[in-house]
């Protein structure tokens, strides 16, 4: 397919929250303990909250910088792209890029909102989550209709007041709720305890995704503390796999028979093998083990539950029939560093040549319309929509490759210790 006739939406995209986030939306008992953007001495801005400092990691608002400047320091907003934070210049981004819509993780609450859950002050917690989740759903996605896929932050401390976000912000034309890929690492119950019923039963009865990002249980898979960093960004996905494992064999999926599941930035090369994997497990051990899928088997129930995505996944692509074509999405994974933005469009055209148009529009915009509910067409024709058209649109908008500077050592160090401590 030629890439300026593709309709593109990235079911995995990513905002750095600006400054102001919470000044409309926050119950005003609530602000003088808002969280807060501040200064350090080094230039550097962070989020404080309470007693955490949160810095805005440098990998995760990295898009118009070169790939040598890539790193885990954090930077100040000044120096990461406006698209990152502001949703007008976002939006000029997504056409310059011909992106028609995206969904947005969060980046300092934690991809699962832990950064709030961790607040001792429940009540404030749930003001803060909620203040996040209107500013979302009114000024970054309800600015530019059909733009933004809605998401929301989950109330990961109590199951009944995340059921109710659930059904609040479903009211409200969001589908898609993200969720910690491993509940148990950040002390709470498992996928296999039954207080999370309530939630499972709300995103059932409303048809809301569970999206699960890699890296919001709050760790990576490390081999070793002196290991590259190359081994931790290798082995991501595995984050995923564990997380798809674990919803699998529970029986979440077999009492809550329609609720949906996105393996979100886990790429797709290795299901085919992964349902190959638990359909041998289920084969050899079922008997012993009573699991039991009602006459199907796993890989079946997958496809029934799962929505894959990637970002450049020739391989992924090659065995797309064996992963499922309604279960795969194509994802921008903006600003972070494992981006094709601004030039996606090419790249997926060249890693899916010879793949039927068909295929290809379901990978690219019809399966994330379909699990997430989601219909841009209703605010534009679908004529507009494309690539061609959409670059069109913002013609002469600035997607250069631009040196932003090293930091100096001293400030790296001191800046790492604070990425250390707001990631554990």
């Amino acid at each position: 397919m030629n890439p300026e006739d593709m309709i593109m939406i990235s079911v995995d995209d990513h905002v750095v929250e600006p400054p102001d986030l919470f000044d409309a939306h926050l119950p005003r008992k609530y602000r003088d303990r808002a969280p807060k953007v501040v200064q350090l001495e080094n230039g550097t801005d962070v989020w404080r909250f309470g007693d955490v400092t949160i810095p805005n990691i440098g990998l995760n608002a990295v898009a118009g910088r070169p790939k040598e400047e890539y790193g885990i320091e954090p930077t100040a907003f000044s120096e990461i792209r406006r698209g990152t934070y502001d949703i007008h210049e976002r939006v000029k981004d997504m056409s310059a890029g011909g992106i028609l819509a995206s969904m947005n993780f969060p980046s300092f609450p934690g991809f699962s909102g832990r950064q709030f859950a961790a607040a001792k002050d429940k009540d404030l917690a749930l003001a803060v989550l909620r203040a996040y989740n209107d500013w979302h759903l009114d000024e970054w996605a309800g600015t530019y209709p059909g733009r933004i896929i809605p998401m929301a932050l989950p109330v990961l401390w109590d199951a009944e007041l995340c059921a109710q976000e659930v059904r609040r912000v479903a009211k409200r034309g969001c589908h898609s709720i993200t969720f910690t890929e491993n509940p148990a690492k950040l002390g709470y119950p498992s996928f296999h305890d039954s207080s999370w019923d309530p939630l499972w039963k709300a995103c059932s009865d409303e048809d809301v995704v569970l999206s699960i990002h890699l890296g919001s249980s709050g760790e990576l898979l490390v081999t070793a503390p002196d290991a590259p960093v190359d081994v931790m960004i290798t082995l991501q996905p595995m984050n995923v796999c564990q997380a798809a494992a674990d919803l699998l064999w529970s029986r979440v999926l077999k009492q809550f028979p329609n609720i949906k599941i996105a393996l979100s930035e886990g790429g797709t090369g290795w299901i085919p093998y992964f349902l190959d994997r638990i359909d041998r497990t289920y084969e050899m051990h079922h008997l012993w083990t009573g699991q039991d899928f009602g006459g199907k088997l796993p890989s079946e129930v997958f496809r029934e539950h799962f929505l894959t995505c990637f970002i450049s996944d020739p391989v992924g692509l090659s065995l797309r029939h064996l992963i499922g074509m309604d279960n795969i999405a194509w994802e921008c994974d903006y600003p972070h560093s494992d981006s094709s933005w601004p030039t996606a469009p090419e790249e997926l055209a060249a890693v899916g040549d010879g793949v039927p148009d068909a295929e290809l529009n379901k990978i690219t915009y019809e399966n994330a319309m379909r699990w997430y509910s989601f219909d841009p067409f209703a605010h534009r024709s679908k004529q507009k929509c494309t690539v061609g058209a959409l670059r069109a649109e913002v013609a002469g908008h600035d997607v250069s490759i631009k040196a932003q500077g090293a930091r100096s050592a001293a400030a790296n160090t001191q800046i790492g210790a604070l990425a250390g401590n707001a990631t554990a």
